[in-house]
C-alpha cells in the first residue's frame, strides 16, 4: 500500500488523521473491552476523543495499555474499506453487533438514507468519513485523561466515559505538543492569578471574577492607556446603566436574537435587562441632540460592564465568565467615511497589539441565518470590510455565517507565545441598528439621513485579555503593567529604615515599590518575591544601607549587578515610558 502523503498545516488534513485515531482507539477499546459499547467519536482541536458505555471504569493503568495496543493496530497498517447500507439494513446490522447508540444514531437518519460504514480489520464503525487509507499512517499517539459525558450532551441521558487522546505524524511532533501542553499548565493564569493576587472566582459568584489588589494595578493601567490612546484619536467616552428597561431590547433586536443569553429583573413592575451589549446605551447617546453631516464622524467609546448567561460547564477562568468589560467603541459616519474609518480602526488595534509583541490574523465573518436586514445592506457592509482589508494589505480568512445578527465583522485573532490564537478586537459594520433607534443626522441638502454605524473592540473583555496576557507572559509583564515594579528585601530588621527611605523614592519617582521587613531568612524573601513575578529585586544589608547601591535582580534577565537608586530610577522610568517588553 502506497504512503499517504499529509499536509498537517491543513485543517482537513488534521482532522481526517485525528478522526481515524478515534477509530483506532475504538478498536483498541474492543479489543480490551469486548463488553463496551460505542458512542461517538469526532476529532476536536488539538486531538480526538471517544465515548464509550462500560461498566469497568476507565484508569491511568488503562489508558497505558489501550495505547500499546493502538500501536499494534497501527503498526498492523490495516486499510480502512468504506461500504454503504440501506437504513434498515443499517440498523439491523448495527444492533446484531450489539450497538444500541450507533442503531439510535441511524434511526435519526432519513428512512431513505444510505448510511456509510468504516471497516479496519475486526472492527467496522458507522461513520460519515472522512478517514487515512491506513492506520499505518498515524505514527506517535498520546491518550490523555478520561472524563464524564452525557450521551448526547443530555444530562437526562446516561453518563458515558469519554477518552481523550492526541496524535500527529511523528513523535517529534508529539512531543513538542506534550512539551507546550505542560507549558501551558505552567502559565494557567488561574495558578498565576492566585499566586500574584490578581484575581480570584469564588463559589459565592461563579461566573463573577474578583479582582484582588495586585490585579486592580494591570487592569488600571491597561484602562489608562486604552483612555489616553481613545483621547488622541478623538473618541468621546461615555459610562451607560447596567439595567435598562426591556423596551431598549426589543428596538435593539437583541430580545428577539439573544434573550437566552440574557438576565433580567423586576423594577416597579416592569421587566429591566442587564446590559448584554453596551450598544444601545451608545445609540441613546447619540440620540440625545441632532447632528449634521459636518459633525461626521462621531466616535463614542465606553468601558462598559455587561452580562451574559454561559452555562456553568462552560466557565473558565477569566477566560469565559458571566460578566465582563468590553472596551467598545462605536462609530457614527457618512457613507463616503466608511473605509476610512475602517481604515482607521485597523490601524489602531494594529498599534495596540505591537505593544504587547502580539502577531494575529483576521477572520472575515459573514452573514449568519439569524439576522436582521435587507440582503443588500449585508452585501454592502461585507464589501465595505473586504476593501478595507485589502487597501491594508492584510489577508483574511472567511468564517461564513459567524457574523453578529446587525451586521458582518472582521474579527482579530491573536498568537499567544504558545502559538494558541484568542480572538480579542473585532470590527462590526452595521446598517440596522441605526434605522431601528431612528437615528438620523441633517445632510448638506438639508434632509434627514441615517448614519451608518461601526462596532469595534480591541482588547475585547479586559477580563480575558488579562487572563490572557497574564499566560503569555508568564506572569512576567511588561514593567509598566507590572503591579509591584520594585520589591525591597532586608536582611535583618535593623535596615527597614533604609529600605523604607528608598521605596519612598521610587513611589515619588512614580515608581511602584514596596518593602519586605519581615524577620525572615533572605533566602525565603527572595522565593516569594521571584514567585510573586516581582519585576525587579534589591536586597539591602549593611553594604547596601552604607553604600546606597543596590545589587539588582531583574525577573526577565536575573542579575543585573550593583546600580545606584538614582540609576535605578532613571533606568526604570525609561522602561516604563517606552512600554518595553
Amino acid at each position: 500500500m502506497g504512503k499517504e502523503k499529509l499536509d498537517f498545516g491543513n485543517e482537513q488534513v488534521r482532522n481526517k488523521f485525528r478522526h481515524t485515531s478515534s477509530h483506532i482507539l475504538a478498536q483498541a477499546v474492543k479489543h480490551l473491552f469486548p463488553e463496551a459499547k460505542l458512542a461517538i467519536g469526532p476529532a476536536i482541536e488539538n486531538g480526538f476523543y471517544y465515548d464509550f458505555d462500560l461498566e469497568h471504569r476507565f484508569t491511568d493503568n488503562d489508558l497505558l495499555k489501550l495505547q500499546k495496543e493502538m500501536k499494534k493496530i497501527v503498526q498492523a497498517n490495516l486499510p480502512l474499506e468504506r461500504f454503504e447500507l440501506p437504513r434498515d439494513e443499517a440498523s439491523k446490522f448495527m444492533a446484531e453487533g450489539g450497538e444500541p447508540y450507533k442503531v439510535e444514531l441511524i434511526r435519526d437518519l432519513p428512512e431513505d438514507a444510505v448510511i456509510s460504514f468504516y471497516r479496519q480489520g475486526d472492527f467496522t464503525d458507522l461513520c460519515a468519513g472522512p478517514h487515512l487509507e491506513s492506520t499505518g499512517g498515524v505514527k506517535a499517539i498520546k491518550l490523555t485523561n478520561v472524563a464524564g459525558a452525557y450521551w448526547r450532551g443530555d444530562e437526562k441521558n446516561k453518563m458515558l466515559q469519554r477518552i481523550y487522546g492526541t496524535s500527529f505524524p511523528s513523535q517529534a511532533e508529539l512531543d513538542a505538543h506534550l512539551e507546550r501542553i505542560e507549558e501551558a499548565k505552567k502559565r494557567d493564569h488561574r495558578k498565576i492569578g492566585k499566586e500574584m493576587d490578581l484575581f480570584a472566582i469564588y463559589d459565592e459568584a461563579p461566573g463573577f471574577p474578583f479582582f484582588l489588589p495586585n490585579g486592580m494595578v494591570l487592569r488600571t493601567e491597561l484602562e489608562n492607556y486604552w483612555r489616553q490612546e481613545q483621547a488622541r484619536r478623538g473618541y468621546q467616552e461615555i459610562k451607560s446603566p447596567l439595567i435598562m428597561n426591556e423596551s431598549l431590547w426589543h428596538t435593539s433586536g437583541h430580545w428577539d436574537h439573544y434573550k437566552d443569553n440574557m438576565y433580567f429583573t423586576e423594577i416597579d413592575d416592569a421587566t429591566f435587562v442587564i446590559k448584554p451589549m453596551n450598544c444601545p446605551g451608545a445609540m441613546l447617546a447619540y440620540r440625545r441632540r441632532m447632528y449634521s453631516y459636518r459633525d461626521f464622524p462621531v466616535r463614542i467609546a465606553e468601558m462598559g460592564q455587561v452580562h451574559r448567561h454561559e452555562l456553568s460547564g462552560a466557565l473558565h477562568g477569566m477566560m469565559r465568565v458571566r460578566t465582563f468589560t468590553q472596551d467598545d467603541g462605536h462609530i457614527f459616519m457618512l457613507p463616503s467615511q466608511i473605509e476610512e474609518e475602517i481604515i482607521g480602526v485597523i490601524d489602531f488595534i494594529d498599534s495596540v497589539y505591537k505593544i504587547f509583541g502580539f502577531k494575529y490574523h483576521l477572520e472575515l465573518s459573514t452573514k449568519p441565518t439569524d439576522s436582521m436586514g435587507s440582503q443588500e445592506d449585508w452585501d454592502r457592509a461585507t464589501d465595505a470590510l473586504i476593501h478595507a482589508a485589502e487597501a491594508k494589505g492584510i489577508s483574511y480568512v472567511v468564517n461564513a455565517g459567524d457574523g453578529a445578527f446587525y451586521g458582518p465583522k472582521l474579527d482579530f485573532h491573536l498568537e499567544d507565545c504558545l502559538g494558541r490564537t484568542w480572538q480579542c478586537g473585532t470590527i462590526q459594520l452595521d446598517f440596522q441598528m441605526p434605522q431601528r433607534f431612528g437615528l438620523t443626522y441633517v445632510g448638506s441638502d438639508g434632509e434627514k439621513h441615517t448614519p451608518i454605524m461601526l462596532h469595534r473592540v480591541i482588547f475585547g473583555s479586559i477580563e480575558r485579555f488579562i487572563g490572557m496576557l497574564t499566560e503569555h507572559f508568564a506572569g512576567k509583564f511588561p514593567l509598566w503593567l507590572s503591579p509591584v515594579q520594585v520589591r525591597l528585601l532586608t536582611i535583618t530588621e535593623k535596615f527597614s529604615e533604609c529600605a523604607l527611605g528608598i521605596q519612598r523614592q521610587l513611589l515619588d519617582a512614580g515608581i511602584r515599590a514596596e518593602t519586605d521587613l519581615r524577620n525572615e531568612k533572605i533566602g525565603y524573601k527572595i522565593r516569594e518575591a521571584r514567585n510573586a513575578r516581582d519585576s525587579y529585586i534589591a536586597v539591602i544589608g549593611e553594604k547596601e544601607a552604607e553604600t546606597g547601591i543596590l545589587p539588582i535582580r531583574s525577573s526577565k534577565l536575573g542579575e543585573l549587578g550593583a546600580m545606584s537608586v538614582p540609576e535605578l530610577i532613571a533606568k526604570l522610568q525609561k522602561e516604563i515610558a517606552d512600554k518595553a517588553l
